[in-house]
């Protein structure tokens, strides 16, 4: 079997929203023994884990730098918390508010990969998004779940922030590396 790499595409706040944001996923490893969420750097899922062969490597990072968008740098809003509760595999996240411009952004990422890496299957939540900043999950027991939650529901927390660009993401069997970034137009 060929071998594989394996990445993904974020959008990655500026370093003082990924503080605050890792300072909240420290409490959860703390105070709920989920320590998961800290092994990746705080972001907004575009495009979720893919493989792709070996020898596919520089016709992706070809494809990355090419990316055409139709729209500019935007602002987005990062208010409170949401959750996936589901027994088997709860979630915490700080939640983006709606916007269009994120929208277009992740949409636009999937057509073009879908395009341009037809035998890569797409996944079902690339098509069905729901864009959301992970801070406990993998780990996190239903009953820590809860308790977390609990918290977090009604916890405030609201930043604002520019998108500049999104970027490439690579694992190397231990952690996920940014390897490119695109940036967006003024």
């Amino acid at each position: 079997m060929p071998l594989q790499n394996r990445y993904f595409i974020a959008l990655i706040p500026p370093q003082e929203v990924c503080e605050q944001v890792t300072a909240f996923k420290k409490n959860i490893a703390i105070n709920y023994n989920s320590h998961k969420a800290l092994r990746v750097i705080p972001h907004i899922t575009l495009k979720t884990p893919f493989n792709l062969e070996e020898k596919e490597h520089s016709l992706l990072m070809q494809w990355f730098h090419n990316l055409s968008f139709s729209i500019n740098k935007f602002e987005l809003q990062l208010n409170g918390f949401g959750c996936f509760n589901n027994s088997k595999a709860p979630v915490i996240y700080v939640q983006p508010e709606y916007s269009a411009q994120l929208l277009s952004v992740q949409q636009s990422i999937i057509k073009q990969f879908a395009t341009a890496f037809p035998n890569t299957q797409i996944q079902f939540h690339d098509n069905d998004y729901h864009p959301h900043m992970t801070i406990g999950y993998r780990d996190l027991t239903y009953p820590e779940f809860e308790k977390a939650w609990s918290v977090y529901k009604n916890k405030p927390y609201k930043v604002q922030f520019e998108v500049q660009g999104i970027y490439l993401l690579q694992h190397d069997a231990k952690q996920w590396n940014i390897i490119a970034q695109h940036l967006l137009q003024e």
